[in-house]
């Protein structure tokens, strides 16, 4: 939960780097939290079954879809990737499978143009 909490902080931060604990922890618990939220939309009869999405889960994907995109770019500049890099997502099936590998690699030692190794300031292996 602390990651989580970590990118709700720097909600609209695109500078600096993102460590793959803080990315994948605030992966893991979005999706916990839009699945809680799903099933309380289903369970009040708010869930759109063609879209996917009820009001509760609605409301929760637009406050958190900018700093999911923050992180992402954060992420992507600790493995010394532009944050532009996350276009490629929008390449289909394709860009999606490229762009978690670039998530799932570990990030460069040491500082990079991006900013400070992010594992020396927290302390905490990867």
């Amino acid at each position: 939960m602390y990651w989580y909490l970590e990118v709700l902080k720097k909600y609209a931060v695109f500078s600096g780097r993102a460590r793959r604990r803080e990315y994948w922890f605030f992966f893991l618990f979005n999706a916990l939290i839009s699945l809680a939220l799903a099933s309380i939309d289903n369970s009040m009869g708010m869930l759109d079954a063609s879209v996917g999405l009820g009001v509760l889960g609605g409301l929760y994907t637009l406050a958190v879809m900018l700093p999911s995109v923050t992180v992402g770019v954060r992420r992507l500049h600790d493995t010394g990737r532009s944050g532009w890099w996350i276009l490629i997502s929008l390449v289909p099936i394709v860009g999606a499978i490229v762009l978690v590998i670039f998530l799932a690699t570990s990030g460069q030692e040491g500082d990079n143009q991006f900013g400070p190794d992010p594992k020396v300031d927290v302390g905490f292996d990867s």
